[in-house]
């Protein structure tokens, strides 16, 4: 039986988050969940990520090694078999492969990043291949299918 005690608000219709700093009738008066003191409890308070309250930070702790080269080139990797498998379904219009059309298709995931095509699979469809890098082996195999390999650039 429902008494003038127990009513509650509806389940989700109350979402509003508690208002801090707005008295004492709030629930969260007086200090405003801030606490006494100290840098956190003043206005304009922040703080830099990763800091531990003056204990040594992990990003300090932990040890540094390696090289990173500045100068490297990140390759999209195409495989033979992936172009068998485009040139099957029948993407591939004309049987052309650049890297603009890899990426309309899918295969390649940023437009600005080179593609090298390597010789993982087999390829028995004649392609015209035009990408920025090509394996040795993956070249062959085009090659012996029929196609025609060109470099960007």
């Amino acid at each position: 039986m429902k008494h003038i005690g127990n009513i509650q608000p509806a389940p989700g219709s109350r979402t509003r988050k508690k208002r801090v700093g707005r008295g004492a009738g709030s629930g969260h008066g007086g200090t405003s969940t801030r606490g006494h003191k100290g840098h956190q409890s003043r206005s304009n308070f922040s703080q830099s990520p990763g800091f531990e309250g003056g204990q040594m930070p992990l990003t300090r702790r932990v040890p540094k090694f390696g090289f990173t080269n500045i100068n490297r080139i990140e390759h999209h990797e195409v495989n033979v078999a992936q172009l068998q498998q485009l040139a099957t379904e029948g993407k591939l219009a004309n049987g052309v492969v650049t890297n603009e059309i890899l990426y309309k298709l899918g295969v390649v995931r940023k437009r600005s990043m080179p593609v090298k095509v390597l010789g993982n699979g087999e390829i028995s469809v004649a392609l015209q291949v035009t990408v920025d890098k090509i394996s040795a082996s993956a070249k062959a195999k085009i090659e012996s299918a029929g196609g025609v390999v060109t470099l960007n650039g």
